[in-house]
């Protein structure tokens, strides 16, 4: 994603506080230098755990650090995490105060509408004033109540139903706040229309990125009237491969960096057969090529493949 877009703020996978603090960053934290502007999402309840993991983030390289209030999975749910802590905004600006006393950057807070049953205006400014008398430097609002119980983290993506509407009026109600709309954006055009629909500070994207990135290949051009060329195909095939061949020459598995990649052949020719060569746990390396051709078109083939990356190095065991 930073090879498509060299602009916008680039976010880790929600990360366990708990786990930062008892590991450290080396391994969890582990990232490229290229994919800065980077944000690192932590789950947790506790404020004190929550500072100490912070601290854990921005000494590996975060340029933010970013609460995560908007998880409904029923394991995050009882441990108190994720939407579960819109029922407490009390305790989410403790943790974000103590976040903000432990590091120097943007300390952000990811939420939902609210939890269904307190999900009205009210319940949302309430929570959202709360936290912003802590500290909190921004707001990513999922523009989706979250149904704790009875429905599980998947279906909470796509069964409670999209309420922009209600983010944007968020937004015109608390003009001196930085609130983003997240939630059902599918490209470009998606994003644009959000931001010329009222006066949200930014749009995250997640699912659509994930699923389909080359749909955001002109992003920088046209969110950010970024002059500079977007990435060829073939260059993003060629970086692929070279962040693979680092990450297997270090102990690694392809598979763990390409299973995410996936969404590079979406709408390739022969790319739902490519996608299932990619996923295998065993992948190896002259598969990649192949699919990084392909990727890239007759026309567009990558320069630079890493001499040094064989078949033989994907079948060891990570460090």
């Amino acid at each position: 994603m930073r090879t498509i877009t060299r602009r916008a703020l680039l976010y880790t996978p929600m990360i366990a506080a708990r786990r930062l603090v008892a590991r450290g960053g080396a391994a969890l934290l582990a990232h490229h230098p290229s994919e800065h502007p980077l944000a690192v999402q932590l789950g947790g309840c506790d404020p004190h755990e929550l500072a100490l993991a912070a601290r854990i983030a921005v000494d590996a390289g975060a340029d933010e650090v970013n609460l995560n209030c908007g998880c409904p999975s029923p394991a995050a749910a009882a441990a108190t995490w994720g939407a579960a802590l819109m029922l407490e905004p009390a305790r989410v600006a403790e943790a974000v105060a103590a976040m903000r006393a432990a590091v120097a950057v943007p300390v952000t807070v990811k939420h939902r509408l609210g939890v269904r049953g307190a999900d009205d205006a009210e319940t949302l400014l309430a929570f959202v004033d709360t936290v912003a008398a802590a500290g909190c430097d921004r707001f990513v609002v999922h523009a989706r109540a979250a149904v704790l119980g009875g429905l599980g983290a998947r279906d909470n993506l796509k069964v409670p139903p999209l309420r922009h509407a209600e983010v944007h009026a968020l937004a015109r109600a608390r003009p001196q706040l930085a609130i983003e709309l997240n939630g059902g954006i599918a490209g470009v055009d998606g994003a644009l229309a959000q931001l010329r629909a009222g006066p949200i500070a930014g749009v995250m994207v997640g699912r659509a990125a994930y699923d389909d990135p080359l749909a955001f290949m002109a992003v920088d051009a046209r969110i950010f009237a970024d002059p500079r060329p977007s990435p060829s195909r073939a260059e993003l095939g060629a970086v692929l491969l070279d962040y693979v061949g680092t990450h297997v020459r270090a102990g690694g598995r392809a598979h763990e960096v390409v299973r995410h990649a996936l969404g590079l052949w979406h709408g390739v020719p022969g790319g739902r057969r490519l996608r299932g060569e990619l996923a295998r746990a065993e992948l190896d390396l002259a598969t990649l090529r192949r699919a990084v051709t392909a990727l890239a078109g007759e026309n567009d083939v990558p320069s630079c493949v890493p001499k040094d990356c064989d078949a033989s190095t994907s079948s060891r065991t990570q460090a």
